[in-house]
């Protein structure tokens, strides 16, 4: 079978591996097999997560920081120094043919002997435009992850916007970096007496009414509330949940682990054998350390099968 693609990466024969997803996890595989001098390919739709990131600090090694955009850049780079092929594109298809598989999309055909499934996730975001989210996140005054950057919100007034369950777990672990948290419903409360009891022992406000709009400024983060009433902060923790990009585990009858995610075992294995799952589509801590350590285990478990189904054949 012929594997179509640009004129840069056009090549024929069987890939050891193709990897869905260019984030932080598919790119650290991608290394890896490389360097396993194994023949891979990353199909990458250019939507992960990280490219939101303004600054990360939790990225060992880099004390000052560095950008989503540029991490993955430089982790482009180190993939395809070592032999690794990167694609534009998106895989609408993924078929099991003859003991291989064969994924289709974006006008490639692309047949090979394992995949490793990083298709990540996408936050739910507030009701406002693509240009005002992008500015927000780049001045702070819009973030996602408390674990990432709760530490540059120390002591600012911190709106968490999501008043259930999600939200009060949210707010109740910002509180351990500011004294001003308010939880905002988007539509309706969903409280039970127990968490209420935790808000108030932690001295975290419940607005009075759900959100009615945000407005991002210069100074400020002005959300208005059903009725008229205006709270001001310093930036807004949407707490609203994720979505799981798992199109093509569903399409390969994968099993599922906490009703969205991939299920895997210890070495990142599915339950289809010769189908890999690493980073935020897997069950855990949606970090980027995390998907590398992910990408790292499944990478080499993969080209240690490989090894194995050859040995035996």
């Amino acid at each position: 079978m012929t594997i179509i693609a640009d004129a840069e990466t056009s090549f024929d024969g069987l890939l050891d591996c193709l990897i869905v997803g260019g984030g932080p996890a598919g790119l650290t595989a991608a290394i890896y097999l490389a360097r396993f001098h194994r023949k891979v390919v990353v199909i990458d739709d250019g939507n992960s997560r990280a490219l939101w990131i303004p600054r990360s600090h939790n990225c060992a090694g880099f004390p000052e920081g560095i950008g989503g955009s540029e991490l993955l850049s430089r982790m482009r780079e180190q993939a395809k120094c070592f032999g690794a092929k990167l694609i534009d594109g998106r895989i609408e298809q993924l078929d099991s043919e003859d003991g291989s598989f064969v994924a289709r999309g974006s006008g490639l055909a692309l047949k090979c002997r394992a995949v490793i499934l990083a298709t990540g996730t996408v936050n739910r975001r507030p009701n406002i435009d693509q240009d005002t989210h992008r500015s927000a996140l780049e001045r702070g005054q819009l973030r996602y992850c408390p674990i990432c950057d709760g530490f540059e919100a120390t002591d600012q007034a911190i709106a968490v916007l999501g008043a259930d369950q999600r939200g009060v777990a949210e707010a109740l672990f910002l509180r351990g970096y500011s004294k001003s948290i308010t939880l905002i419903a988007v539509d309706k409360a969903e409280i039970g007496p127990d968490d209420h009891q935790k808000l108030n022992r932690a001295g975290i406000r419940l607005a009075s009414r759900p959100l009615d709009r945000l407005a991002f400024r210069e100074s400020d983060v002005a959300a208005y509330l059903r009725g008229g009433e205006e709270l001001f902060f310093d930036t807004v923790y949407p707490a609203l949940g994720s979505d799981t990009n798992d199109m093509l585990a569903k399409a390969l009858n994968l099993e599922m682990g906490d009703g969205c995610c991939i299920a895997v075992d210890q070495k990142q294995r599915t339950s289809r054998g010769g189908v890999y799952a690493a980073g935020d589509i897997v069950h855990s801590l949606d970090q980027i350390s995390v998907a590398m350590g992910h990408a790292a285990i499944a990478a080499t478990t993969l080209h240690n099968d490989l090894r194995e189904w050859d040995q035996k054949s």
